[in-house]
């Protein structure tokens, strides 16, 4: 759980980053991928990643106006990465201004439980981290490089180098 806003903030640039990493190497042509027609489609997960930041901020009280999850999926990846930039931006902005370490520890209804405001950050942090080891499953079916965020991606170790471990 969250205990500091220095700490998320530090955690959330990184992660920012690494969100934004994925989401510029989309293409508009990717995000129709998908694993099955019963699943997300790679634009629907992305489009989820973003406003999933608004949405569950409104729950803590740090309401600012965004799209919703239901809104039709952007056709435009540039679009999707865009509006991820811009709330994420807004929030960043929303916590500095008006949240405490204090207020982490503030008891908010998130979806029918009560999750203090610090859970629900490390709960946005982690369903972001979830959502984009998706992406990069479908993003490797629609053709496209994945972006190393942890470590090297296949097609990176050339640059050290050094082959890539074995599968």
């Amino acid at each position: 759980m969250v205990t500091s806003i220095a700490v998320f903030l530090e955690t959330w640039e990184k992660e920012e980053e690494a969100t934004l990493r994925i989401l510029n190497a989309l293409t508009d042509d990717s995000l129709s991928q998908k694993v099955s027609e019963e699943d997300r489609s790679l634009g629907r997960i992305a489009w989820h990643v973003a406003t999933t930041i608004p949405e569950m901020m409104s729950k803590t009280g740090l309401v600012f106006e965004g799209c919703r999850d239901d809104d039709p999926v952007p056709n435009s990846a540039q679009s999707i990465s865009d509006y991820y930039q811009k709330v994420s931006k807004i929030m960043v902005a929303g916590i500095r201004a008006r949240w405490q370490d204090q207020t982490l520890l503030e008891k908010r209804n998130m979806y029918g439980e009560q999750w203090t405001i610090g859970e629900t950050l490390s709960a946005l942090v982690d369903h972001q981290i979830h959502h984009r080891g998706q992406m990069t499953v479908l993003m490797r079916q629609a053709g496209l490089k994945v972006p190393g965020l942890y470590g090297p991606a296949r097609e990176d170790w050339s640059q050290f180098g050094m082959k890539a471990p074995a599968i």
